[in-house]
């Protein structure tokens, strides 16, 4: 079968690898184009664009999706089918409508479930007991095509959002692969979502990682897990940004929301709207990511230190 591989990131990538490996002939890979990265800015290939180089397969990186040389391109190359993962972007009925078999879509919740952009992260921040993976046929609507396959998975007590997205992506590209054979051979019924129950999974923005002190600790643990690895828990201390990498949720103490408590040597508690959240690694104004105990060894934060009130600078 001749697929041509539209995707981005790293969640992406195994999706590629597993088209490979059965067998399928993949004469081109689409991504997007390569982005400024880190503090210099430098120009960098998406993970997916790597993994395509390494391997020698030709590589798309349009502007757009709706460039009319992509379409052409995919037009003369004549695939059975074109399979999607996190490519980032809305494939137009110009793509959708050249091959038999039509577009094929990883998406990492239990559609219509999470729709959207971050439905992995909002699945860890939502408290879900279980998300999972849909194969579905795409349209031009946000992850509203016909579901043709499903697994669900539960959500780990220490799942972050980047433990999640590794066995999903995993997941998703085995049943990314067992979808378009069995689609090929007559064995799937393509199945309308329920649009009623659709609910959605916007993308994050970086200011959303600030904390709240006031929720219950419960709520920030599962925060401080949402948001690894990106953008990242932070809250503030003495006017400087201090990020929270890990946490756990204890109870007892009484303190302001915010206030950081008397207790053990080497443990960093802090109090909330409900319980108390120990903060276990975090990173300060040395850039290092430290352990609660390392951390208080160089910046001792006394009990009654207030984090989060403060301007950042």
């Amino acid at each position: 079968m001749r697929v041509i591989f539209f995707g981005t990131p790293e969640f992406a990538v195994p999706s590629l690898a597993e088209l490979l490996e059965r067998g399928f002939e993949v004469p081109l890979v689409v991504t997007q184009p390569d982005r400024p990265k880190g503090r210099g800015k430098q120009l960098a290939k998406s993970p997916v664009k790597l993994a395509a180089e390494a391997r020698g397969i030709p590589v798309a990186d349009p502007p757009s999706a709706r460039d009319p040389e992509l379409a052409a391109r995919v037009r003369d190359l004549s695939p059975d089918a074109l399979a999607v993962t996190a490519y980032g972007g809305i494939l137009p009925a110009a793509l959708l409508d050249i091959p038999s078999l039509g577009a094929l879509n990883v998406h990492p919740s239990l559609l219509p479930a999470f729709r959207g952009p971050a439905p992995i992260q909002r699945a860890v921040l939502s408290d879900a007991e279980t998300t999972g993976v849909t194969i579905m046929r795409l349209d031009q609507g946000m992850d509203t095509g016909d579901i043709l396959l499903t697994r669900e998975v539960p959500l780990l007590p220490d799942d972050t959002s980047g433990t999640l997205s590794t066995r999903l992506a995993v997941l998703g590209a085995w049943m990314l692969a067992e979808a378009l054979v069995a689609l090929s051979q007559g064995e799937i019924t393509p199945v309308p979502q329920d649009h009623a129950r659709a609910t959605y999974a916007p993308a994050l923005a970086k200011a959303e990682g600030r904390m709240d002190w006031t929720q219950s600790a419960a709520r920030l643990e599962r925060f401080v897990r949402g948001m690894d690895p990106w953008p990242g828990a932070f809250t503030s201390l003495s006017g400087k940004r201090l990020k929270i990498f890990s946490a756990r949720v204890g109870d007892g103490g009484i303190g302001e929301p915010g206030q950081v408590l008397a207790s053990e040597p080497g443990t960093l508690a802090v109090a909330t709207g409900d319980g108390i959240l120990f903060v276990e690694e975090l990173q300060g104004a040395s850039g290092k990511r430290l352990t609660a105990a390392d951390f208080l060894r160089g910046s001792p934060t006394p009990p009654g230190t207030l984090l989060g009130r403060e301007d950042e600078s």
